[in-house]
This record gives structure tokens, sequence and C-alpha cells, in this order.
């Protein structure tokens, strides 16, 4: 399968989706959607994005933020079902935890964080937009409120009723981003004139043509090991 250019990226694509939600106008306005909450703003990390750190080892596409009252979120794409996805997020709460505990806090310091991931299928396969994982006591059957949270949204869903009108759009939007609606809503439209503005600016295109430099090196690299591990295994027969 060939490369895609920028202009042929959609929303959903890793590099469009970073590129749109690292505005944190974007952001807020999404986690606001998902959250169904009033957000006065968002601070995106510049330290943990891709753009902003081109000489990293390692190539994640996750939005980093936080809003007013210190919640801190990772959001992140998934168009394709990877295993271990609930162990990821645990593994995401914990790093988030980590660095905002610094040496000589108390634990009740920690913010709440949420990792959400935008999914292209059905995680649990229940046709719901929308799965919110926290902990939560068996004996009692009551919820345990430790500010870890964990959202999954889904693409096929079909309760259309019990979301909110603009969340459905957004997920309708993730579906099929090159469909055109007459009823897609503001966030969605706000979304397509991001991306047509991303397509024609030359600083975007260059910092895509490095992320695919990046990569294929990022391949090669794991190339070259597999060949010497391969060797090495040869040599001890």
């Amino acid at each position: 399968m060939s490369k895609k250019t920028l202009e042929e990226l959609v929303f959903h694509d890793d590099f469009m989706f970073a590129a749109v939600m690292m505005d944190a106008e974007n952001c807020r306005c999404f986690l606001e959607r998902v959250l169904e909450i009033q957000i006065e703003r968002v601070e995106i990390s510049a330290e943990h994005g891709f753009f902003f750190n081109p000489e990293c080892k390692s190539i994640r596409m996750d939005v980093f933020a936080k809003d007013e009252n210190r919640t801190h979120y990772d959001i992140e794409m998934q168009l394709v079902k990877k295993d271990s996805l609930e162990k990821r997020s645990r593994y995401y709460h914990s790093q988030m935890d980590v660095e905002m505990l610094e040496k000589g806090k108390s634990y009740g310091e920690l913010a709440d964080t949420y990792v959400i991931f935008i999914c292209d299928y059905d995680p649990f396969g229940d046709r719901l937009y929308r799965y919110t994982i926290c902990n939560h006591c068996k004996e009692n059957d009551k919820d345990v409120d430790d500010g870890d949270y964990t959202i999954w949204l889904s693409s096929k869903g079909n309760n259309v009723a019990e979301e909110s009108g603009e969340l459905v759009k957004f997920l309708q939007y993730v579906e099929d981003p090159e469909k055109e609606s007459d009823s897609e809503g503001e966030f969605v439209k706000s979304l397509k004139e991001q991306i047509a503005a991303i397509k024609r600016n030359r600083e975007w295109e260059g910092r895509f043509m490095l992320l695919e430099e990046m990569i294929a090196d990022e391949r090669e690299e794991a190339m070259a090991e597999g060949h010497a591990k391969g060797l090495a295994e040869g040599e001890q027969l």
C-alpha cells in the first residue's frame, strides 16, 4: 500500500489527529463534549508532543493536556484493536501520576487523570458510543473515587438517544471523515476547517515529512536489530 501524502490524510490518521488536537481550543471543545462539563481552558503539553521533540527515539502520537483544575488527559486515536489496551491505559495513568507526584508531595495532591481512546471499532461489543471505566468495589457495589478514569469512545455505537448529539456527530465523523452532512455540528465543521488549513501550511508539511523520515528510520533500525539477532541465534546452533 502506498503512503499517504499530507493532502490525503483525514482526521483519524495519526498525524492529522495529533495536529488538530494539539490546538488547545479544539482539545477543550472535545473534552467538554466527552465529559459533559464546562472547561475554561486547556494547556497542551509541549514536552510530550512529537512536533516539539523531533529528536525523540520513539514515536507516540497521543495528545497530553491539563485543564484549569489540574486534571490531566491522555487522548489517543485507535484504528486497530490491539492486544492489552486495558493494560496500556493502566500504564498511561501510572506515567501521569509519577510525573505529577514530585518529591516531597503527598498522594492527596495527585490530580484526576483521564485516558481517552477514540476507536473506530467497538471495544466491548455492546454498541455503545462511550464506555467509562473507573475502580469499583465488588463487595459493596460502589465506585472508588481515586481519580483515575479511562474512557473508550466508539464510532460503532447505536445508543443515539443516550448520548449528546455533538458527541455522536463527532464519532460519526471519526467513522467516515470524508462523508458530507448538513447536520455535522459546529465542532465537526471547525475541525474540517482546521484540517484544510493544515494541508495548506508549509510548516505542517515539513513536520509531516520529518515524521515520515523518523518512521522509516525506526523501521530500518528494527529490521537491522532483527537481522543481527537472527545471525547471533544462528551462530549459537
